[in-house]
């Protein structure tokens, strides 16, 4: 949210405001714009009253809670429009001390205040990273006021690159510039799912390549920080394409930092192969290539018959994760069926020797790589 949508919700007739969701510096940075459009430059000091929402106890939340709603119902010393923010609150989740008696009946409490209708001239705004949907609370925030939710792509689970690709996408317009498909692909990749770096390498590369400019590969190579989460895609990318040297080189550079052999193993080689291996089955057995662009893949996928794509992982919405395969689609063909079912044995055995022995994890995962990618496929 800009300064001008800052400007736009407060014309709004609604005195309560909530910003919620993971990506925790969006949710702040948009209630920070609100809260100065709210508050009177005149009366920057006395205007804005911030009660800090992290609670130790049962009994600090109730607290908390009473700070709130002493604050909505005090007007300004020196008269004119106050606002009340109630920041980073933690016991509005499902968790311990938010299922305790007295969180839960300081929470009710606050519903009914805001309820009750908030005094002239006062606004009330709330910031939590997570917040119980199921509760009564939550309900009567959205009935009567405005909640803006900010949920960052959850890394961890299937489909968070289509989600990222969509805020990178309309980030990137909202700065007048575009990205070739694969630069997207890639900066996706190298940024992962932390919006605050996301903004910042899209800032960057905005500037590099200007307004109405297209972001090719070499661009995103050029500008953008690798991250953890970019080193651990070009190892992959670097497995796929049958690099050898290079493979090796990115392993050893991440060893060398203090990176655990089984993190690249489980994060970096083992999802590559396993999706390199379900590509080069959907290719053999049902004629599905990555000929085009990214819908044209994931529409094929689609078509298949469920006992095709019953095994396949899914995303939260229930529908095949086609992301992974169709970046692997591209480039399976330099690997045989027969290779990549050994590779994903192989890989296996050394998650079991790196688990369960006493052998050095950089000759593991060097004998790993260098079995899967000793010898090009028969007619490559």
């Amino acid at each position: 949210m800009n300064r001008d949508q800052g400007k736009n919700l407060a014309k709004t007739d609604s005195q309560i405001f909530a910003f919620l969701g993971t990506d925790e510096a969006r949710v702040k940075e948009d209630a920070l714009r609100l809260a100065r459009v709210l508050t009177p430059a005149d009366n920057a000091d006395f205007g804005l009253e911030i009660v800090h929402g992290a609670a130790e106890t049962a009994e600090h939340s109730a607290s908390i809670v009473r700070q709130v709603i002493q604050g909505i119902q005090t007007l300004p010393f020196f008269g004119g429009d106050k606002t009340v923010w109630l920041q980073g609150a933690t016991f509005l989740a499902d968790n311990v001390i938010g299922k305790t008696t007295s969180a839960l009946n300081a929470i009710e409490r606050l519903g009914e205040v805001l309820e009750q209708g908030m005094p002239k001239g006062v606004s009330f705004i709330l910031t939590a990273t997570e917040i119980d949907k199921r509760r009564s609370f939550y309900k009567k925030l959205t009935q009567l006021g405005k909640v803006v939710v900010h949920d960052l792509p959850d890394a961890s689970k299937p489909g968070w690159q289509e989600n990222c690709i969509q805020i990178v996408q309309r980030r990137a317009g909202q700065r007048g510039f575009e990205f070739h498909p694969k630069a997207l692909e890639l900066f996706v990749a190298l940024t992962g799912d932390n919006s605050r770096t996301l903004d910042m390498e899209i800032d960057k590369l905005g500037t590099y390549v200007g307004r109405s400019g297209k972001a090719t590969e070499d661009d995103v190579r050029s500008v953008v920080a690798q991250t953890r989460a970019g080193v651990i895609f070009e190892i992959g990318d670097a497995l796929a394409q049958r690099q050898l040297p290079r493979t090796l080189d990115l392993i050893d550079q991440q060893l060398r930092q203090g990176e655990s052999a089984i993190t690249i193993l489980l994060a970096a080689i083992v999802p590559r192969v396993r999706s390199l291996l379900v590509a080069r089955e959907l290719d053999e057995m049902h004629g599905l290539r990555a000929g085009g662009a990214y819908p044209s893949y994931q529409a094929g996928l689609k078509r298949l018959p469920a006992s095709a794509t019953a095994h396949l992982p899914r995303t939260k919405e229930g529908a095949p994760n086609a992301y992974p395969i169709f970046l692997a689609a591209k480039v399976c063909h330099r690997f045989t069926l027969d290779e990549l079912k050994a590779g994903l044995r192989a890989c296996l055995d050394a998650n079991l020797k790196l688990v369960t022995s006493q052998a050095d994890p950089r000759t593991v995962l060097s004998q790993l790589v260098v079995s899967l990618l000793k010898r090009p496929a028969a007619g490559s």
